[in-house]
């Protein structure tokens, strides 16, 4: 039975590690203004989404189990801006924001290391008693979310599309191809739109 438990943690852990993977590497090949070009209509965009993670990380790795994070994010000190940790301002830069995250996502590897599955910490959200198990589920989950806006914002910037350099995990088709299918699906839809 340790075994299993011992195979389901560094399975969840491989998942989370996989997610912070992909959405690092979607600021890859971009400048200043497409990692923090706002591209929906509540800003969504690639830098904030890593500032937010880092967030999350360093709460629910850190504070949860008593084990902070030795650094402040200085976001959160900001009581003016409910989303400030979703967007990147023009002093923060890439690199810093970048890594303060792998600093963030190391301590919370030693965080997942140090712990069994069934060590217990206190959450503000949800909240009450949480054990690593359901803290480690539920950042693999919040960070594969993130992956996927991530995935269509960069898409957005510049036609880049797949899970990372590498793994596109994509058919192989040419640009024109795409266009097609993308034509195929748009009239898929105005058909049923219009009752079929």
């Amino acid at each position: 039975m340790l075994g299993v438990v011992i195979e389901l943690k560094s399975d969840l852990h491989r998942c989370l590690q996989q997610a912070r993977e992909v959405v690092v590497g979607k600021l890859c090949g971009l400048g200043e203004y497409d990692v923090r070009r706002p591209l929906t209509t509540t800003g969504t965009n690639l830098l904030g989404l890593v500032k937010h993670l880092t967030g999350c990380e360093a709460g629910y790795f850190g504070e949860v189990f008593g084990r902070p994070f030795d650094e402040k994010l200085p976001w959160l000190q900001q009581e003016d801006d409910p989303v400030v940790d979703m967007w990147a301002t023009s002093a923060e830069s890439r690199s810093e924001i970048v890594e303060r995250y792998h600093r963030v996502c190391a301590h919370a590897d030693a965080t997942i290391a140090a712990l069994d599955l069934t060590a217990v910490g206190a959450a503000a959200w949800p909240s009450g008693p949480v054990t690593l198990h359901r803290v480690l589920v539920h950042m693999t989950a919040e960070t594969h979310r993130h992956a996927g806006h991530a995935d269509i914002v960069r898409e957005l910037v510049d036609g880049a599309a797949g899970m990372r350099a590498g793994v596109p995990n994509l058919p192989e088709r040419d640009a024109g191809w795409w266009h097609q299918h993308r034509h195929r699906v748009e009239q898929a839809a105005r058909r049923a739109a219009e009752g079929g």
